[in-house]
């Protein structure tokens, strides 16, 4: 008797596991291995295809890359077998485009139409797997797709195809509202290694002369998607951009560019034991690196807040949204502000070109602030409905202020007590937030915050400061009174994200109060780190 040994003899079970091991035997890279298994018959191209078992192709999706911000964001019902199959092959194709630099390089009009939606589709695949790594995702980008390289030609070379260093070299701005520049700044500062720039002046001077542009040229290159002068928006106009994201088209606002080259600046401009074009009076502490630390997906969930919230503001975000994690600006933080001569900066908002603030310094002063966090709660159950009501039209007891005063009524009085911070604004009952100090550990998390409200002191080279100011519910923007105590330095507006949770840094711009709101006025930018 002849036993007869062929394939197609194998059960689909074991055919499945000679898969899973074929295209994991190696971690980097799309599971290529796997190609002369489905190419044997058409038997076994049957039983592993994609659309007929998702599920070996899912669980070769989860040994590759890192499903659980994913199921965490996006719930069990957007995030089956089928859904990461289909992103399995999505990122794949995004990894090996990447490594071959398809699109890193100009002239990208030569394409057409069609390629700058791949690009931006490639952008978007890379920037929101950034958003849920867990230490894979970023191996994959870094190891296999080596988009360190990418990026620095895509931003950073004479003929990349952001077109910002072609801009730069003819002395004219480089595209302010462009949703690929913003999403290749935020990954080029989510995997920056600055000692890469150190060891190479030419990479140095290329991407400080790109980052100094967007992080100080304000009136180009705004800090939010949504307009920062009120505090209850109206709807951006663009609409979002439609990402097909685990095989479901999604609704997500592209991210401001310069909150990311504000960090990635000051960061390369500090490493620096002589600044080459910086006077820096004390060398402040440089901000946390997310790439230091190995950041996990939890350190990110505001950004994935923001990107849903901003696509459909002024509708509230869904309640499971979290724009600011409550809690994570409470304590003390270091940092410095940046400032260039006024009549430079007078000149660029009267049309300069980008060479004047290209020649401009830059003055740095090291700055330490001690915030509090004070918090409105909602009664259980209120504001979980749909619609204007449930979003809180009128629920808000503090009406929102003028801009320049941090979104806080004018005349309003704060005392802090014991029972929290006492609020009384003009015409209006007395209103208690309670300080998030104050909260027991036990019960935090256990309620839904209403509105925020910030205290806070400081101190710098120009002396003593009090804070006072708010936090904008629909997308997490803190914006901040700062007036020093002597009186002789005037008020000024800081205005920031907080990029990052648990090690985030605050990025953003100071402004001056004495210009109208509507209006381009003398601005600088800022960041800070908690203190260590």
């Amino acid at each position: 008797m002849t036993t007869s040994h062929s394939l197609d003899s194998i059960p689909p079970e074991i055919l499945e596991h000679i898969a899973y091991y074929a295209a994991t035997a190696s971690f980097l890279g799309p599971p290529s291995a796997l190609v002369p298994l489905l190419s044997t018959n058409r038997r076994i191209h049957a039983a592993l295809a994609l659309e007929r078992n998702p599920h070996v192709w899912a669980r070769i999706f989860s040994c590759k890359f890192d499903p659980a911000a994913a199921a965490r964001r996006l719930g069990p019902a957007r995030t089956t077998p089928l859904a990461l199959a289909h992103e399995l092959r999505k990122r794949c194709a995004a990894l090996r485009r990447i490594r071959a630099r398809t699109d890193a390089r100009a002239p990208v009009w030569e394409l057409g139409a069609g390629h700058a939606a791949q690009l931006s589709d490639l952008l978007w695949t890379a920037y929101l797997m950034m958003l849920e790594n867990d230490g894979r995702n970023a191996r994959q980008l870094r190891e296999y797709a080596r988009i360190d390289d990418w990026l620095r030609a895509y931003l950073l070379d004479d003929d990349g195809a952001s077109l910002v260093r072609s801009a730069v070299k003819r002395d004219t701005w480089p595209v302010g509202n462009d949703e690929r520049i913003a999403l290749a700044m935020w990954l080029f500062w989510m995997l920056l290694r600055p000692e890469e720039y150190m060891m190479d002046e030419t990479a140095f001077h290329s991407a400080s002369s790109v980052l100094k542009l967007i992080a100080l040229g304000a009136h180009h290159y705004s800090l939010c998607a949504l307009s920062w002068v009120d505090f209850r928006p109206a709807p951006s106009p663009k609409d979002g951009a439609l990402v097909t994201h685990y095989g479901v088209p999604v609704r997500l606002a592209p991210p401001a560019p310069a909150s990311p080259a504000i960090l990635a600046y000051l960061t390369l401009v500090n490493q620096l034991s002589v600044a080459w074009d910086t006077i820096s009076y004390m060398k402040p502490p440089d901000p946390t690196l997310p790439a230091a630390l190995g950041t996990r997906s939890t350190e990110w969930e505001a950004e994935w807040a923001r990107a849903v919230a901003a696509a459909s503001a002024p509708a509230p975000a869904p309640a499971c949204v979290c724009v600011c994690v409550p809690g994570s600006l409470d304590g003390a933080w270091e940092g410095l502000f940046t400032y260039t001569e006024f009549t430079a900066y007078a000149a660029l908002l009267s049309g300069a070109s980008p060479a004047v603030l290209e020649r401009s310094l830059v003055a740095q002063h090291p700055q330490l602030w001690k915030l509090r966090e004070h918090h409105l709660y909602w009664a259980d159950g209120e504001g979980e409905g749909e619609g204007e009501e449930a979003a809180g039209a009128e629920a808000d007891p503090l009406a929102p202020g003028s801009p320049l005063l941090a979104y806080v009524p004018a005349g309003t009085t704060v005392r802090e007590g014991p029972e929290g911070l006492e609020v009384r604004a003009p015409g209006c009952p007395p209103t208690t937030y309670e300080s998030w100090a104050r909260v027991p550990e036990q019960a935090r998390g256990a309620r839904r915050v209403r509105d925020v409200l910030l205290t806070g002191e400081g101190h710098s080279a120009w002396g003593q400061f009090s804070l006072l100011g708010r936090v904008r519910p629909c997308d997490g923007f803190v914006c901040l009174s700062k007036d020093y105590v002597d009186g002789d330095r005037g008020r000024w507006l800081y205005r920031a994200y907080l990029v990052g949770n648990e090690h985030g840094n605050l990025s953003g711009r100071w402004r001056d109060t004495l210009t109208p709101p509507g209006v381009l006025g003398y601005e600088g930018c800022f960041m800070m780190s908690r203190r260590r």
